[in-house]
């Protein structure tokens, strides 16, 4: 049996369910102004991938870095909603 599918498999739907609210969390606190945290690990874990031999590691890596590249996407579609008022405004912020 290759269980190479099942556990990259998992690998991204773990990937998906930390970034989902990382985005909610991001823009209620910081805004939009938080997106080149997301490009800067993005990168960093692009250039992993490269030189990771392992190739779980590297697929995860990969996952991880269009993870956060498509987080800077959602991070201003998120500012959207918020202004639809589909999800809370952060008061303290301005």
């Amino acid at each position: 049996m290759n269980f190479s599918g099942i556990i990259l498999g998992l690998v991204s739907f773990i990937c998906i369910g930390i970034f989902h609210p990382l985005v909610i969390k991001g823009e209620y606190y910081f805004g939009t102004r938080c997106w080149w945290a997301f490009a800067c690990v993005g990168v960093i874990m692009l250039i992993a991938s490269l030189f990771v031999k392992n190739i779980y590691l590297s697929v995860a890596f990969g996952v991880i870095s269009f993870s956060c590249f498509w987080s800077i996407h959602e991070l201003f579609a998120q500012e959207q909603r918020v202004k639809r008022g589909w999800f809370p405004k952060n008061p303290k912020r301005m």
